[in-house]
Formats: C-alpha cells, structure tokens, sequence
C-alpha cells in the first residue's frame, strides 16, 4: 500500500521539532549539528532572529496578493539585487527548478525576438543538475534523472565536464547559450575553474551566445562572495537562484541584464506566488546580511578554518576520505569508504551531512555557523570516521 506522502525519497528515520543556528533539535532532545542546512537553504541558520522578524512582522500584514498588483516587498528585494550583482532585472520565483525553466525561455526568446529563431540549443555539461522539471532534467541528461518520464524537452547538447575543446566544436548555427554550475553541488562539490568560467565569457562573447549561470546552490554568500562567478571576475547574462535566498522560505528568481531580458514582455511569463510579500520580505532580510562585506569576510575566514580541520581529518583517515573540494563553506569529502555509510555513521554521531555524485559528501552548513560550531564538527567527523574505519 502506498504511503499518503509519495514515496520518491529514502528518508531517514529523523524527526527534528526545533532549530537554531547550526543546531536541529529531534522530539526526544537529541541534538544534530547541521552540515547540510537543508542542502544549502538555510544561509542563516535555523531561527535566526532577522528572519523570524521578518516573517512574522509580514505575516501581520499581508501574505499574498499576486502579480497582478504592485508587491513594496518583491520591488525592495529586486533593487537590492540589482544594487548588488551584475542584473538590471528580476524576476522572482518559488524554486531553482522554476528558475531554470524561465532562464530557459528567457534565452530562446531573445533569440526568437532577434529574428533567429533557430537558435534554441543550449550546451550543458555532465554532472549538473538544474532541478527535476522537463526543462530540468533535460538540460542535466544524466540517466538517473530522465529515465522512464519519456521524451526529453529538446534543444541541449551534453558535454564532458572541463572540455573547453568541446565547447567551442559543439557550437553551431542552432546554439543560444551555455549552462553551468560555477560550482557543482549535486555532482559532487565540483568548482569551475576561475580561468575555465573566463573562456566560456570569451566564447559566448566571440559567438554572440548568452552565458546562463546557475547559482541556486553556490550563490548567496556560499563561496565567500554574494555569487560564486565573482571569484572569476565574470559577469553572466542569466543567472538562476534560489535556496539561501530565501533563508528557509521557499524563494528563488532570476536575474538578467536587460539585454538577455528584452523578449520577457507583458505576458510571456508569469507566477501565482513567485515574489509574495512573505517571501520576499525575508529575502530582503538575508541580503541585508549576507550582501554586507564584512559578513562575507568572516565566511571566508571560518571556511578556511573549517578546511584546514576537513584537510587533517582526510590526512588522518585515508582509508575513509580521499580529498577535500569545494569554495568557502560549499565543501565536499571525496570519500574512499562508501559515502552513504559515512552519512549514517554520521547521524549516529548527530552530524548532519548529504550525500552527492562522485562518492562525495557535501558540508553546507550555515554562514553564520561558530567557530565552536567549527570545532565540534571536526570532533564529530573524527568520530564518525574511525566508526566508519572500524565497520
């Protein structure tokens, strides 16, 4: 018989009641150190007090309205990333999935608006991920997402992973755009290198192509900027986001240039919720945080003491982890032991990671985690591994 919730994860057997900062509390008083922030959602912790504010004042006053009206809290939130990214314009939506779906059509209709309306291909790279909408799962390709959901949205050439060589033979008279990660989440904390993000600049820029970043997991503060192609010195045309945008609540937009948005007009897209006054209220809230320089400087530096603790934990037990990848707190174990048992060994120690491609585990926690907080995780992985070793 099938349970009342559709079956489609393997969940595991935890119940957590209460949160606060980088801490999850379950109904029977265990409490787990939190290394995944609900796969790079909560930026700032659990509960925070900003947050809770926010929401709540909001809730006070008005929950929704649709697009139909002018939204204060959805305009306030658009200057501000406008104010600090390379965007002249937003559009807001509930997730990364939709997200993709807009950045999507905003590329072929620009074309089809240029009086091209051939150039519909979007060149993709293996091991992304994009969310699981028909646009989603066929920009990312990969078996495990596409099987069985019968024929694939058309329009996206898959290439290996770093083969700038393949870029440039894959373009052709059909392309529109190329799609990437700065950093690889799913794939297994996978970063583009600065110099390989500059040269797919140059391409598009040479072959008249828009550049589409998705920076739904490595954006808002994760890497130690407010947007991980920063690092690189580039700037997208598109770019998709979600997760720490909204602190926990369910947000997610797209920002473009007004070049890449010229074919968007009146009607070409729209949203029942994208962009509500609660939701876009506490987006306003996190990037009054995490826009803050100074908020940025103090991520990089506890990054750097959390990779030093991950970096002697790998030296130490070479039998469980191989490396450590990623930028600023988007960290990832490559492991040597199955990743999966180091997840479970993890729960036993009440440490909360998540698993990805690659035999990797993902360390996202919040950007607002302590140094204590720091500490306690490398005591929580050393026991977690010589578990795992001794298994």
């Amino acid at each position: 018989m099938i349970p009342s919730v559709l079956p489609t994860y393997n969940r595991a057997p935890l119940e957590f009641v209460k949160g606060e900062g980088a801490w999850l509390t379950t109904a029977d008083g265990r409490r787990f150190l939190d290394l995944g922030s609900g796969i790079a959602v909560n930026a700032l912790g659990h509960a925070h007090p900003a947050l809770v504010e926010a929401l709540t004042s909001q809730a006070q006053n008005l929950w929704h309205v649709s697009n139909l009206y002018q939204i204060p809290q959805q305009q306030a939130l658009a200057d501000k990333l406008v104010e600090h990214t390379f965007a002249d314009t937003v559009f807001f939506t509930n997730s990364g999935t939709e997200a993709c779906e807009l950045a999507v059509k905003m590329a072929r209709k620009y074309f089809y608006d240029k009086g091209q309306p051939e150039k519909v291909e979007i060149i993709t790279f293996d091991g992304s991920f994009h969310g699981r909408s028909s646009a989603g799962i066929a920009a990312a390709g990969s078996e495990k997402m596409v099987k069985g959901f019968g024929p694939l949205l058309p329009g996206f050439v898959h290439l290996t992973f770093g083969d700038l060589d393949g870029v440039t033979n894959a373009i052709s008279e059909k392309t529109a755009a190329i799609l990437i990660e700065p950093v690889q989440g799913e794939g297994g904390i996978r970063p583009v290198p600065d110099a390989e993000l500059k040269a797919l600049r140059s391409i598009c820029d040479e072959h008249g192509l828009l550049l589409i970043l998705d920076e739904v997991q490595c954006g808002v503060g994760r890497t130690g900027k407010l947007f991980a192609h920063e690092w690189a010195g580039i700037t997208p045309d598109i770019m998709m986001v979600a997760k720490g945008i909204g602190g926990g609540f369910p947000l997610g937009a797209v920002l473009a240039t007004e070049n890449a948005a010229s074919g968007m007009t009146a009607g070409t897209h729209g949203s029942t919720y994208g962009g509500n006054p609660l939701g876009c209220a506490v987006g306003c809230a996190v990037m009054d945080h995490i826009a803050d320089e100074a908020f940025l400087a103090e991520v990089n530096r506890k990054a750097g003491l959390l990779r030093q603790k991950l970096e002697g934990l790998v030296a130490d037990h070479p039998e469980v982890f191989e490396e450590v990848r990623g930028a600023g707190l988007m960290l990832g174990l490559k492991c040597a032991a199955a990743n999966a048992d180091v997840v479970k060994a993890g729960y036993d120690n009440e440490l909360i990671t998540v698993p990805a491609a690659d035999n990797v585990i993902r360390l996202l926690p919040p950007l607002t985690l302590t140094d204590e907080d720091i500490a306690e995780a490398a005591s929580r992985l050393e026991k977690t591994a010589a578990q795992v070793a001794a298994a």
